[in-house]
């Protein structure tokens, strides 16, 4: 390891003695979960099943839902295959609780300490790691090595502003991308930031491969999709979709004439429906007529917003729409969220300008005419009647968005022929050579 590597490791261990009782503080915010605490700190929360398993980490929602067709398909081509996913927040783990199929389990990621870290591999001991987009621990991924462990990075994301970040600690971030034996990026930028920090031979970077544009549509509830119809009653629907504090205020004042004048519906689905209560006061306070769906409110004619305030149902809402506004891009550092969610139903969205976590897919979307970007808040308000006005132009974007959408198929067939020769029975054990090489860089 680098000098840098160690002190790491040196003050990890340290922080050990203290980690249980901040995971404490952090649960009384609602950002543990109290009844799973010990999974954090690596302790196991159910045995491990017998045969092969392979290991899927990502830090929240979109990376782990992102991974749902290749765990499918995983468990499809091999049914003595378990799969572990992990990941660190909790919607995610509930979400998951909804979508993961049979012979895949979840458990939340282990803190990055050497003994949490020790406790969840001697546990878990996976045959195959595979993480998703950009979540690395030096602690976690030392343990894998050490255990001869074969780990994966696919739909590598790596921003310009984490690139340079790098710099200060090239050495270190060398050592822990050499260990991979694979990397499948998202996009060009992340493959050529990458192949700077690995080095100029690269061996094992493989083709471009964004798994969020291989998700499956999200689900259907026809019986809750049609009783909700009945209760729209007609009216022109608006999706704000995935928001986030500030969102909620800035979209429906944006809309406010189009709400008050058109009888048009607004649908706000927070990203963390825990918030629920702060949201509704926040727009009662600015004097709209609510109604929310957990306490199950029947939005009246006089109703200005629906707020969905429920987990999995997002795919029911996307259908109803007449028009989606994907949020997390009118406010700062969250980046937009994925675009192709409701274009695999057949709509096009609307978005905001803060959108770097999507760039490359956004662009895509906006060259083809199934996205349209504002900058700020009268701009919304403008876009949206004038596609209320002119339903024929929107119902033409909504179809070049589930044709784009339906486009990105073919990236599945690519990660499925890269991850087949490390699947268990097909890979070679990792050489020492290779490891100790890691070990000394």
């Amino acid at each position: 390891m680098t000098l840098m590597l160690r002190l790491y490791a040196a003050a990890m261990q340290a922080f050990h003695a203290i980690a249980p009782n901040l995971l404490w503080h952090r649960a009384a915010r609602n950002k543990e979960d109290p009844a799973r605490l010990n999974e954090r700190l690596g302790i196991a929360g159910k045995p491990r099943p017998d045969g092969p398993l392979i290991w899927l980490h990502g830090v929240s929602v979109g990376e782990s839902l992102s991974a749902l067709p290749v765990i499918n398909q995983l468990l499809n081509d091999h049914p003595d295959l378990h799969i572990l996913v992990t990941t660190a927040t909790t919607t995610s783990a509930e979400i998951l609780s909804q979508r993961l199929p049979a012979r895949a389990v979840h458990q939340y990621a282990p803190l990055d300490t050497p003994q949490a870290v020790t406790k969840f591999l001697d546990h878990w001991h996976p045959d195959l790691a595979v993480f998703i987009e950009s979540d690395l621990w030096p602690n976690l991924l030392r343990g894998l090595d050490q255990r001869r462990i074969t780990r994966l990075l696919i739909s590598a994301r790596i921003t310009a502003k984490t690139h340079q970040g790098w710099q200060n600690i090239r050495r270190s971030m060398q050592s822990l991308l050499k260990g991979f034996a694979l990397i499948l990026p998202q996009d060009s930028g992340s493959d050529q930031r990458l192949r700077d920090m690995v080095g100029a031979e690269a061996e094992q970077m493989g083709p471009l491969a964004n798994l969020k544009t291989i998700g499956a549509p999200l689900p259907d509830d026809a019986q809750k999709r049609e009783a909700l119809e009945a209760l729209f009653a007609g009216r022109t629907v608006i999706l704000a979709a995935s928001t986030h504090p500030t969102e909620e205020a800035y979209i429906a004042t944006a809309l406010e004439d189009i709400l008050r004048q058109t009888g048009a519906l607004l649908v706000i689905a927070p990203r963390h429906p825990v918030r629920a209560e702060a949201i509704r006061l926040d727009l009662e306070a600015l004097g709209f007529r609510i109604s929310q769906r957990s306490k199950l409110d029947s939005p009246s004619a006089e109703t200005h917003i629906y707020l969905a305030d429920t987990l999995g149902e997002l795919g029911v809402f996307f259908r109803l729409a007449d028009m989606v506004i994907m949020a997390g891009s009118f406010s700062e550092k969250i980046g937009g969220h994925n675009p192709l969610e409701a274009a695999r139903l057949g709509k096009a969205v609307i978005t905001g300008p803060d959108l770097y976590n999507w760039d490359a897919v956004y662009q895509q979307m906006f060259d083809a005419g199934a996205a349209f970007r504002v900058s700020g808040r009268q701009e919304l308000g403008f876009l949206a009647q004038g596609l209320i006005d002119n339903p024929a132009a929107l119902l033409d974007a909504h179809r070049i968005a589930q044709a784009l959408a339906q486009r990105e198929a073919g990236t599945l067939d690519t990660v499925m022929a890269h991850l087949k020769p490390f699947l268990p029975g097909n890979a070679p054990t990792p050489d020492d050579e290779s490891h100790e090489a890691a070990d000394a860089a």
